[in-house]
């Protein structure tokens, strides 16, 4: 029995389309059926809903299809010529097909919903059918891929630093080499042009790249953080790239990488200059491409990405010395962004160390500890060699404590030329003068960066003849 175009007549259900109308107009959809009248009328229902849609006469202009573009849902006739929907997507799924698949069918028996299933169907849809019928089986296809993943990068965000949860995308500090990584950001993050972050370790790589990301037209897709020195040699293809269903022991069903889940967002690789010397040649091909291929499949897949790459090394000499291969690298150094060391930020460790007082207390429930000018002195007097990490950690071990410990090595406990400690009155004076001079010589600009009346500012400048 075949379904005629009359059977399938019915509007759609104005509050489930509203449900998740949104969802549905930023993805794509084909249709594979030979019935013309029932690809036209699934065109006409979805077209009008969708961001693309598109539709083949039989499994071999549907394969053709997938080869040139990514659907995010294919809706699937059985009962084709030549080969039928379950046969055909039994084989894509070996070859590397990773949507979602409705499947239409006339005769509802229990052995072809069986073969449907174990063929990957994610639903299952009887002829003839209402317009709200596939409406609502697409809904539920796209809540569920939402939901996997957004499970799926949620464990990276987890295993990821604790600075981006309170950071999040914002670049704190007024100082003037934070407010020029800020301004780069700025004119870069409209572009489609990947970015090379640079610095020492703890300066802040990841909240930049979630600034560039939250900056951009793609704030409302994924941003998915990889540490690529985190990840096994031995699994880090399949967790970038996924794997297809046997690629591997253990690889009992298909799964995408973490490309795939950033399709349409941003993905930011951390340590890029751990990623093994193999997937160096194959991560330049997906950059160039714009196409990646999944462990044990035969079929490349389109991804659609910005990529944010991040490193504590100098590329140059490890292209020098072998590590890293040079064309991978002059591919990503398109724009590279240095982020300043916390020393050299003046005084946003203030600003800083009141925000991570603030969230900390509030995280840890525990009352906050007075920053008062001794400390500020010290902070601002200290070399922070853990930069805006090291910061943080020192903020929640004085809340454990309820006292700020004392900073040993770097400029809070030596003179200019390393001949001794300075006393504190000395560290109070290196570091009030050195806030005036950054503010310009304002001393009302001065109180304010430092927490203290211009009397105060006044008094300790008469009193060292400044």
């Amino acid at each position: 029995m075949t379904a005629q175009p009359g059977e399938l007549r019915g509007a759609p259900d104005p509050q489930g389309d509203a449900a998740f109308g949104p969802l549905l107009s930023k993805v794509s959809i084909l249709v594979v059926d030979d019935e013309p009248g029932i690809r036209n009328f699934l065109v006409r229902i979805l077209g009008p809903r969708c961001k693309r849609i598109e539709a083949a006469s039989d499994a071999a202009e549907a394969s053709a299809r997938l080869d040139a573009q990514h659907f995010d849902i294919v809706i699937l006739d059985n009962l084709m010529p030549g080969k039928t929907g379950v046969e055909w997507l039994a084989e894509q799924r070996r070859i590397g097909f990773f949507a979602d698949a409705i499947l239409m069918t006339a005769y509802a028996d229990l052995d072809t919903a069986i073969l449907a299933l174990r063929a990957g169907a994610a639903d299952f849809i009887l002829k003839p059918f209402r317009s709200n019928q596939i409406l609502n089986a697409m809904a539920r296809c796209l809540e569920r891929g939402r939901l996997a993943r957004e499970n799926y990068v949620l464990r990276y965000e987890l295993r990821s630093t604790s600075d981006h949860v309170l950071l999040r995308e914002r670049l704190i500090g007024e100082s003037p080499a934070i407010r020029a990584v800020r301004e780069t950001i700025a004119r870069v993050a409209p572009l489609p042009t990947s970015v090379l972050l640079t610095g020492p370790s703890g300066t802040g790589k990841e909240v930049a790249a979630r600034s560039l990301h939250a900056l951009s037209d793609r704030a409302d897709k994924p941003f998915v953080p990889v540490n690529c020195a985190a990840i096994p040699a031995d699994m880090i293809e399949s967790e970038l790239f996924g794997h297809a269903r046997g690629a591997f022991t253990g690889a009992e069903g298909a799964r995408e990488g973490l490309f795939l889940h950033a399709r349409g967002g941003t993905l930011f690789l951390d340590e890029i200059c751990e990623l093994p010397l193999p997937l160096q040649s194959k991560l330049l091909r997906a950059l160039e491409d714009r196409r990646v291929r999944p462990v044990g499949a035969e079929r490349e897949v389109p991804v659609d990405l910005r990529f944010v790459f991040a490193t504590n090394a100098d590329l140059a000499r490890e292209v020098a010395r072998g590590r890293f291969r040079a064309d991978l690298y002059f591919r990503i150094n398109v724009l590279q962004i240095d982020l300043p060391p916390l020393k050299d930020r003046g005084g946003d460790v203030h600003d800083l160390a009141e925000l991570f007082m603030q969230k900390l207390s509030r995280q840890l429930g525990m009352p906050a500890v007075p920053i008062g000018a001794e400390v500020r002195a010290a902070l601002a007097a200290y070399d922070w060699p853990g930069n805006v990490r090291e910061l943080r950690n020192l903020v929640e071990r004085a809340l454990i404590l309820g006292r700020f410990p004392e900073l040993s090595g770097g400029r809070a406990a030596r003179g200019d030329a390393g001949e001794g400690p300075a006393s504190l009155a000395e560290v109070e004076r290196r570091h009030i003068l050195s806030v005036l001079e950054m503010a310009g010589g304002d001393r009302e600009e001065a109180a304010r960066r430092l927490g203290v009346s211009r009397k105060t500012v006044d008094r300790k400048c008469a009193l060292w003849g400044a």
